[in-house]
Order: C-alpha cells, then structure tokens, then sequence
C-alpha cells in the first residue's frame, strides 16, 4: 500500500459521522482508511462497522493519548507513506495527491502537510498548522497565517510550496521508513507538540518538510480538549519544554531555559489576573513535571542538532507584541 490515511478516535463518533464519508470520497485508490481507536465509549466501533465496513479498525485497549496511540496503531500499518489525520478535518478533492506527488518527487523530503483552513471560518486560516509551522529560540511556534493568537485570511498569499520547520499533526504526511527510523512520537508527550518534536528530529537528520498549500483542509480544532482547557495549559508548557531539552544544542540549553523560567513566570501571573487560577496552577506543575523527568527526557538527546540553525532567532514575543509585527510569511515578520 502506498498511503495510509490513520485517523486516531477517542470518543470522536460525531466527528467521525460528519468527516468521514467526504474522507472516503476524497481518498485515492492507492490508499486505505484506518481509524485507530484509543478505547472508545462513544459506539464508534459499532458505528464504523455498521456504516462504514470498507474502514479498518485498530483498538487499543485504552486511551494512550496522540502519540502513543499513533506509535501503536502504526505498528500494525504496512504502507510507504503515513498520513496522521485528526478526525474533526474535512479534506477536499486531490488532497493527498497533490501532498504525495510531491512528496514523490523529492526522496529528501520525509514530511508534509496540506494548507489548514479553518472549519467556521472557511475563508480563514486555521490555528494548528496554517500554511506552515516554524519556531523561535525560547520555543514558541508560530505558522504562515498564524503568529499567536492572530489568524489571517487566506488571499492566496501563501500558495506557494516552501521548506518548514513543523508541519501540522492535524495532517501529517510522513514517509514510514523516516517515521519507524526515528522512533514515531515521543509517547512521554501524551499530546501537544509531539507532532513539531518528531518533525525537529525529521530535520536534525538531514530531512526536509514542507508545505503544499494546493491540498487544502478545513480543520474544527480544539475537538478534544478545549482551548482554555487547563490540562492543555500544562501539557503545552510542559510539553514545550521537552521539545527544548531534546533537540537544543548543548550551549543553547542554560540560556533559554533560564529565560523561559522568566517568561513562564509572566504566563503564569497573566493568567491569574484574568482569573483563570487553573491555568495558573498548571505552568507550575508542568515545570514539576519537567525536574521529575528531567533525566528520562535529556537521555532522549541524539546528538544531532542541526536543525536548529533553522530556528527563528529573534524573539517571538518582541515581534509581536513590541514592534506588532502580526504576520510571518516564512521569511521575514511584517505588520
């Protein structure tokens, strides 16, 4: 098999009621569908095989979370190309062929992802992935259409295919041989950043990835855990600080963690006077989270570091907030 279009479902029937016939419309004939439940107790199972009996069923006997899940299901998968697709996204005619195509067409590249647009506001882009991932020196990522909280139109403006840093889990193409390679998803992520881990390691071994903004997909967003959702908080921070401590350069390590205990520190108190005390209280146990694991994660660092000479260098947060630079079109920032 060519392409594996893996849809990971944990609870998601509703999604999978709306998406997956246009999915199954829209699939190439080189390719299968595979939804890999995280144990469900939703009847996905039994809606799949009354509805949808063309469709491939893996179950896992719990909830694993993204990564491991993934890690587990593809296991099971023999095909030359991986898509991970979450299973709130609505994919549109030649979607996967033109990401494939390209793909193809250059062995170096490892991984791609399609333009994400935004499900309720089509004409928009949306927030995980855009037109493209990148990521500055204190580890914040940022998209093609994306910096922050501010989102922008699609006009065509990012049509054009370029290399970039992280490419969305949303929609995630990767060759199976680089993904089984590298180890697939870090599973001590759970969710969040895994998929920009995965893709620091793609290029730290010599990989491109890239974006084909002619596939283009409608994205809900925040389908399984909510935005101002504070488990997410601890799992973004948390998370972010894994993805530094694996893949920084040594010389890099001291000085960004000791200005990201700074920034972490104003996150936190932001937080707290809007009210939000959860979210408070997560940045710090997410810092409790990294000294725990301090050791298991640093052992994870391969060496290579070569990717980094890629990363942002400026900071995010000046560009934004002092200069309101509110834009990024994977070269430079603009207002």
């Amino acid at each position: 098999m060519k392409l594996a279009i893996v849809i990971l479902n944990w609870n998601g029937k509703k999604f999978l009621e709306q998406f997956l016939p246009t999915l199954l419309k829209h699939t190439p004939e080189y390719a299968e569908v595979v939804v890999a439940d995280n144990a469900s107790t939703d009847d996905s199972i039994s809606f799949l095989k009354e509805c949808h009996p063309q469709v491939r069923i893996l179950s896992n006997d719990r909830n694993y979370g993204f990564a491991e899940g993934y890690n587990l299901a593809l296991e099971k998968v023999d095909a030359e190309y991986y898509c991970l697709l979450n299973s709130d996204i609505e994919v549109t005619e030649g979607w996967a062929e033109s990401v494939i195509e390209m793909m193809e067409s250059d062995p170096s590249i490892a991984a791609a992802q399609p333009k994400l647009r935004s499900l309720y506001h089509r004409e928009s882009f949306e927030y995980a992935g855009a037109a493209g991932g990148f990521i500055d020196k204190y580890g914040y990522p940022f998209c093609r259409g994306r910096v922050f909280n501010t989102v922008e139109k699609d006009e065509g403006q990012y049509d054009t295919p370029i290399d970039i840093f992280w490419a969305s889990g949303a929609a995630l193409f990767v060759r199976s041989r680089v993904y089984r390679e590298l180890g697939g998803l870090d599973a001590d992520f759970f969710a969040h950043m895994e998929e920009i881990d995965l893709c620091w390691r793609i290029r730290n071994h010599g990989y491109r990835i890239v974006v084909q903004p002619q596939s283009v997909v409608y994205h809900v967003g925040g389908g399984t855990l909510p935005k101002n959702n504070s488990f997410k908080t601890f799992l973004n921070f948390r998370n972010n600080h894994f993805l530094l401590l694996k893949n920084l350069p040594g010389r890099r390590l001291f000085p960004t963690f000791l200005a990201r205990i700074v920034l972490d520190n104003v996150a936190a108190f932001s937080f707290l006077a809007q009210g939000h005390v959860k979210d408070f209280t997560a940045v710090y146990k997410a810092h409790w989270a990294v000294v725990k694991q301090f050791g298991k994660i640093k052992c994870k660092r391969d060496g290579h570091t070569g990717a980094y000479a890629a990363v942002w260098k400026r900071p995010i947060l000046l560009e934004y907030h002092l200069f309101q630079h509110k834009k990024f079109n994977g070269s430079e920032f603009i207002k």
